[in-house]
């Protein structure tokens, strides 16, 4: 009779343990919020993981993307203006994807996917084509404000804080639902490298390998750059020895 009771009291406890891990997923993040531009969102219309491509929107911003079951997505387009040289602005375009959790003490985890993670970063001064790696960054948010009505846009709003405690942008729901890709890993490690393409600004095709190309120009720099690091620690030896 006793083993029964005991055997009870375990499952109820086993119970209440899975209710409060489902409940580290706060339902307030559920959907797909952008930022006020409203231009750059998550899912394919950012990134397409079968063609290895991204569309670039028509302005710049920011997206996540959370599901109740603890899936996150983000899509990031930056532009960099050039005060110097107006003529040179640089752009950086990243995609990644995984799991969220919700700390007891209020901060969010975002653990993405390696190998799923995309960059794309483009200099045309510096390079004649972009820069296109794979990316993967873990991220701490502090903590997050949830508004069900915003005063000014009638709509919810969340504001993510960064592990400084510092704000990020306001964004603001988009649709609920979220929308996103395919959770899963979508484009494993494979041990031969597709061939290269070019690709016109706008559309951007990824290699599953890393794809670098440069210009002659920053090879040269690079060149020069080793050329004086070999010259600097020789004249160093000389001046120890003699």
């Amino acid at each position: 009779m006793l083993s029964r009771i005991a055997a009870l009291l375990l499952s109820g406890v086993a119970v209440l343990h899975a209710q409060a891990q489902a409940s580290t997923v706060p339902a307030d993040l559920v959907g797909t919020w952008n930022s006020k531009a409203n231009s750059t969102i998550t899912g394919p219309d950012f990134y397409d993981p079968v063609n290895e491509k991204f569309t670039e929107p028509k302005h710049t911003g920011i997206s996540y993307s959370f599901t109740a079951d603890g899936y996150f997505e983000e899509a990031y387009y930056r532009a960099v203006a050039n005060p110097k040289n107006p003529e040179c602005p640089k752009g950086l375009m990243q995609w990644q994807h995984g799991k969220f959790e919700k700390l007891a003490n209020g901060s969010l985890v975002l653990k993405p996917i390696k190998v799923d993670g995309r960059q794309l970063y483009s200099d045309p001064c510096a390079y004649e084509h972009a820069v296109y790696t794979r990316y993967n960054a873990s991220e701490l948010f502090e903590r997050y404000e949830y508004v069900a009505v915003d005063l000014y846009h009638k709509i919810p709003r969340l504001t993510l804080y960064k592990w400084d405690g510092s704000p990020m942008m306001p964004l603001y729901l988009a649709m609920s639902p979220p929308k996103m890709l395919p959770t899963t890993t979508l484009n494993p490690l494979v041990t031969q490298t597709a061939a290269a393409k070019k690709s016109k600004r706008g559309e951007l095709p990824l290699n599953h390998e890393v794809v670098y190309k440069r210009t002659p120009g920053a090879i040269r720099a690079d060149q020069w750059w080793w050329a004086g690091v070999f010259l600097t620690a020789g004249g160093s030896m000389l001046y120890y020895f003699f």
